[in-house]
């Protein structure tokens, strides 16, 4: 008989929480497995088999494949549950929620774990997670504030003419904007500048919506 479907994951992981509000948000429910990344559970042989990278989160489907990275798993996720869709409907659509949670991602969310990894004592030698590892850089901490900075400067501005990260909708590049904030207030001490007259709104809609709990 085959198993479940299920997700590996941490709570305390923003990545975690990335696929945890995709899931909240379409009504999916799937068990979750937690694993202690602070007791280093990702690095034991059990979750290595499962995943090698030893990273969360991982969505094991009911054929015992395994799926990592986030994009991937919203990407099997949208097409197993098409209800409430996350990532566009029309060409046009899909094409726009992707360029912007890219973006989202790579200039707010990276920019935020450049700061944390290479800053943290417990994640020396481990600047950069996955199955290598490497040295930290003190001297990134201070770019990625800048990174940062900016990030919420470009999105204040994209959120000044939409009421949506993409577009007219909610969607993923909205899920990982807001970990990404909530991720750099707590992890770097950078909260939304008061300044921001767009980004503020916007955070404070979306913070309230029943997944941003998950």
């Amino acid at each position: 008989m085959p198993e479940a479907l299920k997700l590996y994951h941490s709570p305390a992981s923003p990545n975690s929480r990335r696929v945890r509000m995709f899931l909240a948000e379409k009504g999916i429910s799937l068990p979750l497995v937690s694993i202690d990344l602070a007791a280093g559970e990702q690095h034991g042989d059990a979750y290595r088999a499962i995943n090698p990278r030893r990273v969360v989160p991982t969505l094991v489907l009911e054929d015992g494949t395994a799926v990592g990275e986030v994009l991937a798993i919203w990407r099997y996720l949208e097409e197993a549950y098409p209800a409430t869709p996350l990532l566009g409907t029309t060409p046009k659509d899909k094409a726009l929620v992707t360029m912007w949670e890219r973006r989202a991602e790579l200039e707010g969310f990276a920019s935020v774990m450049e700061g944390v990894r290479n800053a943290a004592p417990r994640l020396a030698g481990r600047a950069l997670a996955g199955p290598h590892d490497y040295a930290q850089i003190p001297e990134l901490v201070e770019r990625s504030k800048h990174r940062v900075a900016n990030f919420y400067g470009d999105m204040d501005a994209r959120l000044a003419e939409v009421p949506f990260i993409a577009g007219e909708n909610f969607s993923a590049a909205d899920i990982t904007t807001l970990v990404t904030v909530d991720f750099a207030t707590r992890a770097l001490n950078m909260p939304i500048p008061e300044e921001s007259g767009a980004l503020r709104p916007w955070y404070d809609t979306v913070a309230a919506r029943p997944g941003a709990t998950a």
